[in-house]
């Protein structure tokens, strides 16, 4: 009995359509990165294990997909080590090699291993996939694109104004507009957790203050409560849940609060800059917004905080990320090596844009006329015909076998060809070619020429 087909979870098809429209997100992606002059590169789709294993934690580290070593790997495994049945002992002795888990350590391990080749700063954008061992859900998959762009070895916030400004050019491409470009600082962050008394507990606190919008006022402060942070931390912190108005306005109302603490100040010095410039600089669709919520990466992260959101009434998670890493390459020995970057959710991109219709009829187009064969002589004719459209960049294309012409015609509209051409005894007496479009139902003869300068 045949085995019935199928894919793992997590993973999936993509037909033509699908094909057509993510290659539009990538390839609007892909020349705003050139415009802001990032370079490419590519890294292997998997890296020897000890280039993963230890840099996203340890819940990272079980969603990293091993690859088996291959011969005999079970002859390395000591039966007292067999016997312990011991994933930490095992492993390391039958999988040498993982696939990656994210761009931005293959990134790292790349700077470092070319640091004698590289010009810093080094400005480079990943279009990879990349692979993770987690729980496969709607909008969640095991393998899925990433589209980076990394700036390092400069410490300017200049690389932050860019940034912003690349994600407003991207969406406004996109013809997505009114995307919300939220800010944070890690440094504001830390000063809160300093004026609170709670710097051992920055996570916990952050990790409430997150949800501020999903649970509310009382049951965030329940939360940090229970995570044993002081009633008088708490008061200190109530500023923070009424704090409004537009970015100047919070800036304002946050010095009030850090006036105490140093690292919050120069949070609060760096969020300045950029907002100055960017006002300056003026978006064209974009709206840049602080969000003192915003933690995302918060043990990755040392400085700015970027995240994305759709326009509002779309329902949809970030559809990009990022910040400034003050020693991303020093996991792999180089220090002091800053750097910055953003990622775009292709995925939840295309969600969007399917949602509010904004991917182009066009891009879906692929053959634009089909011709109809009625015999070898014909065929031979038509496909002399299909030759010179093609050269002439016209997608054209004969269909392969003599058969019925209602078997020919339904071809052409499953496949949403605008036009066929049709060739037969008298066209080729003529040296005319009889051209259908498949939306009106019109048609008409035409030499050569003519069918060139309609079709293209």
């Amino acid at each position: 009995m045949a085995q019935k087909p199928s894919i793992p979870k997590g993973t999936r098809d993509f037909n033509a359509t699908e094909v057509a429209k993510r290659s539009y997100i990538m390839e609007t992606i892909k020349t705003q990165f050139q415009v802001f002059g990032f370079q490419p590169i590519e890294t292997p789709s998997f890296e020897n294990s000890n280039t993963l294993m230890g840099k996203y934690g340890d819940e990272g580290d079980r969603l990293i997909f091993k690859i088996l070593n291959s011969g005999e790997f079970l002859k390395k495994i000591s039966d007292a080590d067999y016997a312990e049945k011991s994933e930490r002992l095992m492993t390391p002795k039958i999988s040498e090699k993982a696939l990656r888990y994210d761009l931005t350590v293959p990134f790292a391990r790349y700077v470092v291993q070319h640091q004698n080749e590289i010009e810093f700063p080094f400005k480079r954008y990943q279009i990879q996939p990349v692979w993770r061992a987690d729980r496969p859900q709607k909008g969640r998959f095991r393998e899925f694109f990433q589209c980076d762009a990394d700036v390092v070895g400069s410490k300017s916030l200049f690389q932050e104004v860019e940034f912003v400004q690349l994600y407003d050019a991207v969406f406004s491409a996109l013809k997505l507009e009114g995307v919300t470009i939220k800010i944070n600082n890690r440094k504001i962050l830390s000063g809160i957790a300093e004026v609170i008394g709670a710097q051992d507990k920055l996570i916990d606190f952050t990790v409430a203050l997150d949800k501020l919008d999903k649970i509310g006022e009382e049951k965030v402060k329940d939360e940090m409560r229970s995570k044993g942070i002081s009633e008088d931390g708490i008061s200190k912190l109530q500023p923070l849940f009424t704090l409004k108005g537009d970015f100047g306005n919070q800036i304002a109302s946050l010095k009030s609060i850090l006036s105490a603490s140093e690292i919050g100040l120069k949070g609060i010095e760096e969020l300045e800059f950029i907002n100055t410039a960017i006002s300056n600089l003026k978006l064209k669709t974009a709206t840049l917004q602080l969000d003192v919520t915003l933690a995302r990466g918060l043990n990755y992260y040392t400085g700015a905080i970027f995240e994305v959101s759709a326009p509002k009434g779309v329902k949809m998670g970030s559809i990009g990320g990022g910040g400034r890493y003050d020693d991303l390459t020093g996991i792999f020995g180089l220090k002091d090596m800053s750097g910055v970057g953003i990622s775009f959710g292709l995925d939840r991109i295309y969600l969007v844009l399917e949602e509010i219709e904004l991917f182009p009829a066009t891009i879906t187009e692929s053959t634009k006329v089909l011709f109809i064969n009625f015999g070898d002589k014909e065929a031979m004719a038509c496909l002399q015909a299909v030759t010179k459209l093609r050269q002439e960049g016209v997608k054209a294309e004969l269909y392969p076998d003599p058969a019925k012409m209602k078997k020919q015609m339904n071809y052409a509209n499953r496949r949403q060809i605008p036009f066929v051409v049709l060739v037969g005894e008298e066209e080729l007496n003529s040296g005319a070619f009889t051209l259908k479009n498949m939306t009106s139902g019109e048609q008409h003869k035409v030499a050569f020429e003519a069918l060139l300068d309609l079709l293209k």
